[in-house]
């Protein structure tokens, strides 16, 4: 997923593709880069919550600690607000690492055409 995504946004930043460098900047290794995370947004919205009849008005999102290669993430939403007349919804979003840290979270705005 890294490379396909650098190949697709063009980000060569050395964070995200040189072990020897993030390790020489104080990380662990390489950074997974933060919109490859916040693409994974898409999929809460689009698949899971609220689902196919949905299209992503909006997303804002704080990157909390980097996430790194072979890390496993999870994504969690709670619904905050329906706005029946407009077809929209809030949704608050938690993306947490293998250990349970808080890696990302945010708000996702989503109209829903059901």
């Amino acid at each position: 997923m890294m490379e396909k995504f650098r190949d697709i946004s063009g980000d060569v930043n050395p964070l995200h593709n040189d072990t020897e460098f993030a390790k020489a900047r104080g990380y662990e290794d390489r950074v997974v880069y933060g919109m490859l995370i916040a693409s994974q947004i898409s999929t809460l919205g689009g698949v899971y919550l609220p689902g196919k009849y949905c299209l992503i008005h909006g997303v804002e999102i704080d990157f909390a600690r980097p996430v790194y290669i072979g890390d496993k993430l999870t994504i969690s939403g709670t619904v905050k607000e329906i706005h029946e007349s407009v077809r929209r919804l809030t949704i608050k979003f938690v993306i947490r690492n293998q250990t349970g840290k808080t890696v990302s979270k945010g708000i996702l705005k989503a109209g829903c055409m059901l």
